[in-house]
C-alpha cells in the first residue's frame, strides 16, 4: 500500500511556493533551510514526480507541483482556520492582523478598529492606508477594505459586503447657475464632472435603471481624484458635478453649499467591501473584525437621509 502523504512535509512545500524561495519558507516556518530542502526532496521521492524547477533566480512549479499546491493549499488553510476558531472558543482572540484601507475609510472605520482592539487585547493590529485594493492581498496582508460601485468583476479574491452607502449627484449653486439643472443622465456627458483617478478603476459614472441594471455614463473631467472628500471639495468650488456617498454631504446640502441633482436614474450605491484571498484562509480574527464592522456600520451609515427621489422626471 502506498505511503500516506506527510502533512507537515506538504505544509513545507506549500510554504516554499507561497514564499517563492526555500529561504523564505525557512524564515516563515522557523526551520533551517537545509530542513526545508530535505522535506521537499522527500516529498518528491515519495510521489515519484518533480514538483519544482529550480534555478539560481527562479522557482517554478511543474504541472504536478501545481496540482499538489492547488489541492493542498485550501486544505491547509481550512485546518489553520479551524484550529484558530476552536482555540477562540477557549481563549480570547490573539495574534497579528494585517489590513489596509483607502485613506478616506478611517472616517467610517477608525472608531470600530479601536473598539475591536479594546475588546480583544491579544490582537496585534497593523493598518496601512497607503496600500489599497485587491492586489495587496498577494502580499502579506490578511484583509483589504475597498470601495466598489456597480457589479463586482469575477475575482480569485473573496469579498464580503460590509455596508451599502446610498449615493447622490451633487453640484454647487454657482455651477448650476452656469449650466442649468440637468434632469437626464445623458446630459452629464456634455457637462463638467469630477471622476476617480484609479479608485473604482476610473470607471464611467454608474446608475441603476428600474430593473436594477447598471447603466454606465461616460463623463468629461479635468478633476480626477481618489477620495470622496476631495470630490466633495471640488464640487463645492463649482469645478464639476460629483457622484458621492450621501451620508457625508448632509451638512453641505443643509447649508446650501451643494445641491442634490434629481435625475431620471439613481446613482448605483457605493459598497464597502472586506476582501481576503481565499474563503478558507479567513481567520477567526478577520471574521470577528468583519462581523463588528458590519454591525456598527448598519447602526451608523444606513439611516434614511431623505434624498430627492430618482426617476421622477
Amino acid at each position: 500500500m502506498r505511503n500516506a502523504l506527510d502533512l507537515n512535509t506538504v505544509r513545507v512545500y506549500v510554504a516554499v511556493v507561497d514564499e517563492q524561495s526555500f529561504a523564505g519558507a525557512a524564515r516563515l516556518l522557523t526551520l533551517p533551510s537545509s530542513n526545508v530542502s530535505r522535506h521537499v526532496a522527500s516529498l518528491e521521492r515519495m510521489l515519484g514526480v518533480r514538483l519544482l524547477e529550480r534555478s539560481t533566480r527562479h522557482l517554478r512549479m511543474t504541472e504536478a507541483g501545481r496540482l499538489l499546491y492547488e489541492r493542498a493549499k485550501p486544505l491547509l488553510d481550512a485546518l489553520l482556520s479551524t484550529e484558530e476558531e476552536l482555540g477562540a472558543v477557549q481563549r480570547e482572540l490573539r495574534g497579528p492582523l494585517r489590513m489596509c484601507m483607502p485613506g478616506e475609510a478611517p472616517r467610517l472605520l477608525a472608531p470600530i478598529l479601536a473598539e475591536f482592539c479594546s475588546l480583544h487585547p491579544g490582537i496585534e493590529l497593523e493598518c496601512d492606508t497607503r496600500m489599497t485594493g485587491l492586489e495587496v492581498l498577494r502580499e502579506d496582508v490578511d484583509l483589504s477594505i475597498v470601495f466598489h460601485r456597480g457589479h463586482q468583476e469575477d475575482s480569485t479574491f473573496i469579498t464580503r459586503e460590509l455596508a451599502t452607502l446610498p449615493s447622490i449627484v451633487v453640484a454647487a449653486p454657482t455651477l448650476l447657475a452656469k449650466t442649468g439643472m440637468p434632469h437626464y443622465v445623458r446630459e452629464l456627458k456634455s457637462l463638467p464632472c469630477i471622476t476617480t483617478l484609479s479608485a473604482l478603476k476610473g470607471q464611467p459614472w454608474q446608475f441603476q435603471n428600474a430593473a436594477g441594471e447598471i447603466v454606465k455614463v461616460p463623463v468629461r473631467s479635468r478633476y480626477r481624484v481618489n477620495s470622496g472628500e476631495l470630490a466633495v471639495a471640488g464640487a463645492r468650488q463649482g469645478i464639476g458635478f460629483a457622484i458621492v456617498a450621501a451620508y457625508p454631504c448632509q451638512e453641505d446640502l443643509a447649508t446650501g453649499r451643494l445641491q442634490e441633482v434629481p435625475l431620471d436614474l439613481c446613482p448605483a450605491p457605493l459598497k464597502l467591501l472586506g476582501a481576503y484571498s481565499h474563503r478558507h484562509s479567513v481567520t477567526a480574527r478577520v471574521r470577528a473584525l468583519l462581523d463588528l464592522i458590519q454591525v456598527r456600520l448598519a447602526e451608523s451609515v444606513n439611516p434614511p437621509v431623505d434624498p430627492i427621489t430618482c426617476g421622477t422626471v
